[in-house]
């Protein structure tokens, strides 16, 4: 069964324009021309949201950080005429999976969707159920991160970085191929990205956060010995 796909964009034409192909596609589609109506519309149903960041009211931005403080993981591919470096960082520490600057190409922005689908849907079939280290416990299918039985808010991709270093330990996993393992084909996203999301991550993790490791010269991998005795 083919995704259903949330479109939300103040411009008419685009979203006409993104319904037609995307249902040429297959995949189903809901419009929605803010964020505030889109919220509304949102359901569980939704596969992922294609999402204008210039908008009348709340921004993109700000409707995927909304989303994310909800633990909402449902993927998002920022829409926008804005491209510069500062802007792609802004758009995935808000939580975004993806990012297509206007004037975009159709086709590009279907590759880039079904791209997003593909590399979801695989990472939730083969991840591992539920992982522990000490009072840290991540619940994978779930989404879920605890520390001590209280639950933490992580971006869809700070839970990702963090289930592949889990998962892996003690492997040590470049930048790149953390951007390729979390990110997949998408070229334009930086090696700082990854710096940027290990950064928030570890404040997040708080009494855990040094057991993200950073190997000069090699990469990030996690340090799971026992916490020596004070």
């Amino acid at each position: 069964m083919e995704a259903r796909v949330l479109v939300v964009d103040d411009e008419k034409d685009i979203c006409d324009i993104l319904q037609f192909n995307l249902e040429h596609e297959g995949y189903k589609v809901d419009i929605a021309n803010s964020a505030e109506e889109a919220l509304t519309l949102l359901t569980d149903k939704h596969g992922l949201i294609i999402l204008d960041v210039m908008m009348g009211g709340i921004s993109g931005f700000k409707m995927a950080e909304h989303l994310r403080k909800e633990n909402n993981h449902v993927p998002i591919i920022f829409l926008t005429a804005k491209n510069t470096e500062t802007d792609m960082l802004t758009g995935f520490s808000s939580g975004g999976d993806d990012y297509v600057s206007k004037p975009f190409s159709v086709k590009e922005l279907l590759a880039r969707v079904k791209s997003v689908l593909k590399r979801t849907n695989s990472s939730k079939k083969s991840a591992q159920q539920v992982w522990q280290h000490e009072g840290l416990v991540l619940d994978i299918p779930n989404n879920r991160v605890t520390i001590n039985d209280v639950e933490i808010s992580l971006t869809k991709k700070e839970f990702e970085i963090l289930s592949l270093l889990a998962q892996t330990s003690p492997n040590v996993f470049t930048r790149s191929e953390i951007l390729n393992q979390v990110w997949g084909d998408n070229e334009f996203v930086l090696d700082r990205t990854v710096d940027v999301h290990i950064t928030r991550l570890r404040k997040k993790l708080g009494e855990y956060s040094s057991i993200i490791v950073n190997r000069s010269g090699f990469g990030y991998y996690l340090n799971l010995e026992p916490k020596a005795a004070e």
